[in-house]
């Protein structure tokens, strides 16, 4: 294994734009002998980081590594696109990295048919072992059927977003989101019938003392009365903003800066695109009422990669403390490595990154399965029914149905 390169010492206090600019000035990444040449190509969903610090990083890898460079082909912001996407993708040997949402690690190591379409981490290859380097929980979203499949790039978990000139004050429960006059409803989050449904449903269940277990065999469990107590707290109304079955992320940010209500549920990238509006309202963050769901992508390299070596040295370098630095400050990705959060810098710049992280710490798993994509389906699916006034209730074999959709059925 080798030491840790020297270069993680000197830069451990710098931070932005200065990071990228002090890294490529002392270069420290020089191009190993043992990787294979060529072009990399990594598969990636748009960047959403406040200026565009991924295609930095990228850049400034190329500066130090002639004989590898890499590039970011861009594919639809859709989750359910990007999946089919990458899927296709993953058949030939011209993309050699993807950057996989956490949920879909093992949908990638262990398809329903056919080879795997990512290799695992060759963890001997690293400056530090994975368990010493990234947070324990977004690193676990890596992890399937006992081996490490990919090196966590970028983290997430829901915050509670609210009106700084409204005398809020945290912690917040479910019976503090109220409505107040000037308001149109007091709360909105992503309730739109997609993935962001299925995060919010099993936060607004969390919240109510409910849970899902599943055995081994795939078999679900739920309390349904929970289950329909944590749906009613999401049907539009008073408290919850009519528009909000619409809504994913950025409709949510929207009614939330144009003044329409006082709580917004979103991710942590939502903080410094708030920032950076033109008029942003004044606002502030707190951790849910609940724990978050776990978010955040995953860095793998391709099964079918004729660069393996070289992929791995990449994604070792998107993910290593200086490029989390660079990610989270300014770009406004929760990084996975606890030792951002714990920079002085960092936190006199950023009150909000203790909050975040103690989201994150605190953060749950959605189940882990080959078949997770059709057990969110079934999930959101039927949620969104009772959301949107098309069913009284949610149906009452839904465990059946949920564990069905984890067996591939």
């Amino acid at each position: 294994m080798r030491g840790k390169p020297w270069w993680l010492f000197a830069i451990g206090n710098v931070t932005g734009a200065a990071l990228v600019a002090a890294l490529f000035l002392w270069g420290p990444f020089v191009a190993e002998p043992e990787l294979e040449p060529g072009e990399l190509v990594v598969l990636s969903g748009a960047d959403d980081s406040s200026g565009g610090q991924r295609q930095a990083l990228i850049e400034l890898w190329n500066k130090s590594h002639p004989r590898n460079q890499a590039r970011i082909e861009p594919i639809p912001r859709v989750a359910d696109e990007q999946l089919i996407e990458m899927m296709a993708r993953a058949q030939d040997t011209e993309t050699d990295i993807f950057n996989l949402d956490s949920t879909w690690t093992a949908l990638f190591a262990h398809p329903p048919s056919g080879r795997p379409l990512i290799r695992p981490i060759d963890a001997g290859r690293l400056a530090v072992p994975p368990e010493r380097s990234f947070m324990k929980k977004p690193l676990e979203t890596c992890v399937y059927d006992g081996k490490l499949w990919a090196l966590p790039f970028n983290t997430d978990a829901g915050l509670l977003y609210y009106r700084a000139d409204q005398g809020l004050k945290g912690p917040f429960t479910w019976a503090d989101i109220k409505p107040r006059p000037g308001f149109e409803a007091a709360y909105t989050g992503q309730l739109g019938d997609y993935e962001g449904l299925t995060v919010n449903i099993l936060e607004a269940v969390w919240a109510e003392g409910g849970d899902l277990t599943i055995d081994e065999g795939g078999t679900v469990t739920l309390d349904l009365a929970k289950w329909d107590a944590a749906v009613e707290r999401l049907k539009p109304g008073p408290v919850v903003l009519r528009d909000s079955t619409t809504f994913e992320e950025t409709g949510s940010r929207t009614a939330f800066a144009d003044g329409r209500v006082l709580f917004m549920r979103n991710w942590p990238v939502a903080y410094r695109a708030m920032q950076s509006s033109d008029s942003p309202v004044p606002f502030a963050v707190d951790r849910l009422p609940g724990p978050s769901v776990l978010g955040g992508q995953n860095l793998a390299v391709s099964e079918r990669s004729e660069q393996p070596r070289a992929a791995q040295a990449l994604i070792e370098f998107l993910t290593s403390e200086p490029s989390q630095r660079t990610l989270f400050d300014p770009g406004g990705f929760a990084a996975t490595r606890a030792r951002v959060y714990e920079d002085e810098t960092i936190k006199k710049r950023f009150p909000y990154a203790e909050t975040l992280r103690a989201a994150v710490d605190s953060a749950r798993l959605r189940p882990v399965s080959p078949y997770y994509v059709d057990f969110s389906e079934v999930l959101h699916t039927e949620v969104a029914k009772v959301l949107t006034g098309q069913a009284p209730q949610l149906p009452r074999n839904l465990a059946a149905q949920l564990s069905s959709a984890l067996r591939g059925r």
